[in-house]
């Protein structure tokens, strides 16, 4: 799959990269999806026999490819919430000079992100390359509930109901975009809903 060319916009939105593989010790990867194709396209057998996999398929059928490359350890969740703890142990356990690779969509490298920023390592110290889809995480500011997978502007908080617009403003410690309701003055006064980047 070809990467998705990001508009530019405001400074807290994320800047996704490329993934390298650089020298370490460990090296944690972490990657849903169309995110396999990243880890396929810099793995070697030498920096595969020091890495961990966690691989959540959505849909995708990498896990055999990623299996083949023969990691240290190689875990396939169903799904991110799943997969979490797995994630806080390895990252608990971690010694110094752990290298971590995320690759995938914007609501898992988000949050995976938050989880190594949590376990002390900093954000600018993580690779991440986006792969696959483009929705978006978002968290309602009113009623401060999270929806997954978001590919529309305005959608409907799946908690509140609200009709929201879809912000580029992000929030690293939600590892969320912020969605606004869009017809508080006017209420009932919504666009038709459209693509995220139409």
């Amino acid at each position: 799959m070809s990467k998705f060319e990001f508009p530019p916009s405001i400074k807290s939105r994320p800047v996704y990269g490329t993934l390298e593989a650089r020298p370490g010790k460990g090296h944690l990867m972490i990657a849903d999806g169309e995110g396999a194709e990243a880890i396929l396209g810099i793995a070697t057998p030498d920096l595969m026999a020091k890495t961990h996999i966690i691989y959540i398929p959505r849909g995708a059928a990498f896990a055999d490819q990623l299996r083949a490359l023969g990691p240290a350890q190689f875990y396939e969740g169903p799904t991110y919430a799943a997969s979490v703890s797995r994630i806080r142990r390895v990252l608990q356990d971690a010694h110094m000079g752990l290298q971590v690779y995320l690759t995938g969509t914007e609501g898992l490298m988000g949050q995976a992100q938050n989880e190594a920023m949590m376990a002390g390592i900093p954000h600018t110290a993580i690779q991440t390359e986006h792969r696959g889809s483009v929705a978006r995480r978002m968290q309602c500011v009113h009623c401060k509930g999270i929806t997954d997978d978001v590919e529309t502007d305005p959608f409907q908080c799946s908690h509140c109901g609200l009709n929201l617009f879809v912000r580029d403003h992000y929030s690293r410690r939600l590892a969320a975009y912020q969605g606004v309701c869009i017809d508080a003055e006017d209420p009932g006064n919504v666009p038709a809903p459209k693509g995220i980047y139409e």
